[in-house]
């Protein structure tokens, strides 16, 4: 098995390939166009230099080989058993100012197909990368998405809604023991405050009574209408948890679009290996685990000065 962590770098210093959604617009668009922007960006700074045939000038002409034809061994990095999608010069990134001028939050998408165990480990990999990257000791907010798990206002005005009898009580468990990590993280002073992402009223009466530090947040995605439930914001309001509004992907990026972005095809960054004999790449099945998204924001400005993205996903034989 192959550890692959990708990497979008800062996006705020992107040029026009990267293409930010709308914020009406519930997509991943972002994540993906950065990542293929940045494989690309890579993949162009490790392309060699060849000389031109003399045979149709008078002078060699430089010129630069195809990205197509450059093995991904030249811009990625292996480190601590991960492949690195591409590689990071950590010692290059970081904000410019001193922590107590920014505003440091994360989001940590937890894909389909980990435990709770696999979620544990994979929080504390995912804050240490966006702590290397921006070269900082703590964010001040780090929300979760857990897979499968949708906010649907209608529930709101339902007299007595229902769990769905597809596992919800277990994935409560699986919830509860994954807070445990976020909890571990806010007791070391890593995270100042965690949150969560798609609970209705419902779900958090059943979760509260479990945890020992309380989400600060809530933030959950509004379809079709621009209001939250008066019941949800009650009940917010009772436990002193503030509501906020997303349009994130719940699963965000899904295998076919991690194996569209890596493989041999003509967007594909020639990471894994295709169908076709005789293709070069890593072999195996990918599924992806977990995505992080992470934002600084200068204080007293208001302005975003770093966001990205890192993704952790395994390729299995």
């Amino acid at each position: 098995m192959t550890r692959l962590i990708l990497s979008t770098s800062n996006i705020m210093n992107g040029g026009p390939s990267i293409i930010r959604r709308p914020a009406s617009e519930k997509s991943n668009v972002e994540l993906i166009n950065a990542l293929r922007s940045n494989f690309l960006a890579s993949k162009q700074a490790f392309a060699p230099i060849t000389n031109g045939s003399s045979h149709t000038s008078s002078h060699d002409t430089a010129r630069q080989k195809p990205v197509q034809d450059i093995p991904y061994s030249e811009w990625t990095a292996r480190e601590d058993g991960s492949l690195f999608v591409p590689s990071i010069d950590f010692a290059q990134s970081g904000l410019a100012e001193e922590r107590s001028q920014y505003d440091i939050t994360a989001k940590l998408f937890f894909l389909p197909h980990t435990s709770a165990t696999e979620r544990c480990r994979h929080t504390q990999e995912a804050i240490d990368l966006v702590l290397r990257e921006l070269h900082m000791p703590s964010i001040d907010l780090l929300i979760v998405s857990f897979p499968g798990v949708s906010f649907d206002a209608d529930d709101e005005d339902e007299e007595e809604p229902q769990w769905s009898q597809d596992g919800e009580g277990e994935d409560l468990g699986a919830m509860v023991e994954t807070w445990k990590a976020l909890e571990s993280l806010h007791s070391k002073g890593t995270v100042k405050q965690i949150g969560l992402s798609e609970f209705g009223s419902e779900r958090l009466e059943k979760f509260l009574p479990r945890t020992k530090v309380r989400p600060s947040v809530d933030q959950i995605n509004v379809r079709d209408c621009c209001v939250v439930p008066k019941s949800l914001i009650l009940y917010a309001k009772q436990e002193k948890i503030e509501l906020l509004t997303h349009n994130d992907c719940t699963n965000i990026l899904p295998s076919g679009t991690v194996r569209e972005l890596l493989g041999t095809g003509e967007k594909g960054a020639g990471v894994l290996s295709g169908a076709e004999e005789g293709s070069k790449g890593l072999k195996g099945e990918v599924e992806p685990q977990w995505v992080v998204k992470y934002t600084a924001v200068v204080r007293d400005r208001g302005v975003i000065e770093n966001k990205g993205y890192f993704a952790m996903a395994e390729v299995r034989d």
